[in-house]
């Protein structure tokens, strides 16, 4: 039978801290013998296109700045 999960205030904390200004991506969380041993971040960037080259997508409320680099999608049709 499975062992169950402990998880404490600190565990709690360092899970919303990884969270914390994620905007997209995961977060996967490994659990041996009933306690939690790794987390891994994966964070996405997304950019949207746009004729003089990719720009970051804007969050509500939330200034971006412009890329100086063009994205290398910027090309394909």
């Amino acid at each position: 039978m499975a062992k169950p999960l402990k998880v404490d205030e600190e565990w709690l904390e360092r899970i919303a801290s990884l969270l914390d200004d994620m905007e997209f991506g995961s977060l996967h969380i490994v659990v041996h013998e009933g306690q939690i041993v790794q987390m891994e971040r994966t964070e996405r960037k997304r950019f949207g296109n746009t004729s003089s080259g990719a720009v970051p997508l804007e969050k509500p409320g939330h200034r971006t700045t412009r890329q100086s680099t063009p994205s290398p999608r910027s090309g394909i049709k």
